[in-house]
């Protein structure tokens, strides 16, 4: 059987890791499960190139702390790091460490396929694209001030509401504006719009 690449799991739920194992398994991944991210540290010597799912909340050696010993030792394994919902600062610090993307749960089994392919071929040598940066750096600049003090507070991880707050405008028109930014920035869903708006350099270190 020829697979599409490996892909290591970790997560502290039994339930998931079993879920993610079928689930990947059934793509024709060949999937290895680690409970702690400690035990993947302590394998890592020993597996082949592959992409990492990791949950971001762990006990002991959270996603966060995984990434820093992974960035510290050179790995070029590619991270997709999966959150729960209200997390997007951590997934924001996440990506800042090199993770390749984030996914809230629940999420639609797809996108976790989709994701793993994308991380598996754009950790390939050459994968910075000037010209795709470039690309996005022009729809940022595209964004009026309002739009893009907009998806400065969605990638801060405030609400409608909180921005709605900050500026003294109605959540209303937030939702508005929320639509023109992941419009122009061509983005399908949040985690997309901050991958974008790292890669255009919208989000400081």
């Amino acid at each position: 059987m020829a697979y599409r690449g490996k892909v290591y799991v970790i997560d502290d739920d039994e339930a998931m890791r079993d879920s993610l194992d079928f689930l990947l398994g059934a793509a024709d991944f060949q999937v290895s499960l680690f409970e702690s991210a400690l035990n993947f540290l302590d394998a890592l010597s020993t597996l082949d190139f592959g992409c990492v799912v990791s949950d971001v909340r762990m006990p002991g050696i959270d996603g966060i702390e995984l990434l820093k010993r992974l960035k510290a030792a050179g790995s070029p394994f590619p991270v997709v790091i999966m959150t729960g919902h209200g997390d997007v600062p951590l997934a924001v610090e996440a990506m800042k460490l090199g993770a390749m993307d984030f996914l809230e749960k629940p999420f639609e089994d797809d996108r976790l396929i989709g994701m793993i392919e994308t991380a598996l071929s754009r950790a390939e040598p050459g994968f910075k694209n000037d010209a795709a940066t470039l690309e996005i750096q022009s729809r940022i600049a595209n964004l009026s001030p309002r739009e893009r003090q907009v998806m400065d507070g969605l990638i801060a991880g405030l609400s409608n509401k909180q921005i709605a707050k900050e500026y003294d405008i109605s959540p209303r028109t937030i939702e508005v504006y929320r639509a023109n930014v992941m419009t122009k920035m061509q983005a399908a869903s949040l985690s997309e719009l901050v991958r974008l708006a790292m890669r255009g350099g919208a989000v400081k270190d």
